[in-house]
């Protein structure tokens, strides 16, 4: 005995033939409908003004780089027409390099930046990771403490000056290098930047027998590119431009680095042929003026574009992070 089938509902003829309604297309919102008004793409007039304004402040800025540049080429017989010299030569520049003076000045601020610059480094790392250990250097937090309080107060010129004397450094290129050996806010930036690093990598170095010299060396340095070499950057330009540490400790002529030959011989005005060579034509004093400035700022302008990639990453972790 089979069981009824029970009867189905038939389909409403209008569900059956009738198709879906068509979707109404909803209106695309524009791409700065739905956010503020400063950002927007800016309108074309907007854009040319503010190129204008860009495009002025780089001529304001580079236009003494270009003329400085431009008048220690100039000829003894040039004339300034408009902006630049008429004529150009090398004369200030084979005066100047015949001479003595400058080509001294030159490899004393080399000497000073290079032993300098490494010193710094090799101090501020050390001191900056025993202070990033705090829990394994007892004492660490106090003696960061009397580091940062050197950044807000200082002892003077005159203990400064008693120091070195004291100390027999006075006349010699050591008291250039010692006085800036550690920066206390390039010595933060790097223990900020070594805090930053995983504890459980410098743990797991540990657990495998690794020293505490060998995970510097091994783990926490090549970690530290970027810091470090913004803060060898910022060492090396300390140590090129000291000029008030020169004028303090060295009265021998014969170790002035560059910059005080620059404030002698172009600010003071002193008498230019004591730094050209005897046997060649003098040429106009302001090109050799214009020679030494060029000379004096060209190691920096040469450095500085292999290391500004290493900026934001070095300058932004060590600053914020720890």
């Amino acid at each position: 005995m089979t069981a009824p089938e029970t009867p189905t509902a038939p389909m409403a003829p209008e569900a059956a033939g009738s198709a879906r309604p068509p979707r109404t297309k909803r209106r695309r919102r524009g791409p700065t409908s739905d956010r503020p008004a400063w950002m927007g793409r800016p309108s074309v007039p907007v854009q040319a003004l503010k190129a204008l304004v860009i495009g002025f402040i780089v001529l304001v800025m580079l236009y003494p780089f270009v003329y400085i540049i431009a008048m220690s080429f100039a000829s003894k017989d040039a004339q300034t027409s408009g902006f630049l010299p008429t004529s150009f030569s090398l004369d200030a520049y084979q005066a100047i390099l015949a001479g003595d003076i400058v080509t001294r000045s030159l490899l004393i601020s080399a000497f000073v930046t290079i032993v300098g610059t490494a010193l710094s480094l090799t101090c501020t790392v050390m001191l900056a990771y025993g202070l990033s250990r705090t829990r394994q250097v007892p004492g660490s937090r106090a003696i960061l403490l009397l580091v940062v309080f050197t950044m807000f107060f200082g002892a003077g010129i005159i203990p400064n000056y008693l120091l070195m004397k004291n100390l027999g450094l006075l006349n010699t290129l050591w008291s250039l290098i010692l006085p800036g050996l550690i920066s206390a806010f390039n010595m933060v930036v790097v223990r900020n930047f070594f805090m930053s690093i995983p504890a459980s990598l410098i743990e797991s170095a540990r657990i495998d027998g690794a020293s505490d010299f060998r995970i510097l060396w091994k783990i926490v340095l090549p970690l530290s590119r970027p810091v470090l070499a913004v803060v060898g950057l910022f060492a090396a330009v300390g140590y090129w431009n000291s000029y008030f540490n020169a004028l303090l400790y060295i009265n021998d002529s014969s170790l002035w680095p560059v910059q005080v030959v620059l404030n002698q011989y172009v600010i003071q005005g002193s008498v230019l042929t004591d730094i050209i060579g005897s046997d060649v034509p003098t040429p106009p004093s302001q090109s050799v003026q214009m020679a030494v400035v060029v000379l004096a700022t060209l190691p920096i302008l040469i450095v500085y574009p292999f290391i500004q990639r290493h900026f934001t990453k070095g300058m932004l972790t060590g600053a914020i992070k720890g």
